[in-house]
């Protein structure tokens, strides 16, 4: 496996509201809130918000201690 083949699994990206929604079990609404108000870890890219999947958990394990 190449450097950046391995870079690419190690960046599992997350892309749109909705599919955000999915992994936190909450609702597109909510989670739109939730990223809006900068709550989530995420960024806007090219108009859809993106988050690694990583990030997203180590966000919530955090929150949760």
């Amino acid at each position: 496996m190449s450097n950046s083949e391995g870079n690419a699994s190690a960046l599992e990206l997350i892309w749109g509201a909705e599919e955000i929604a999915k992994i936190i079990g909450r609702s597109p609404r909510v989670t739109f809130h939730l990223l809006t108000t900068g709550e989530l870890p995420a960024k806007k890219v090219g108009g859809r918000w993106v988050i690694e999947r990583n990030k997203l958990i180590a966000f919530f394990m955090e929150t949760a201690a």
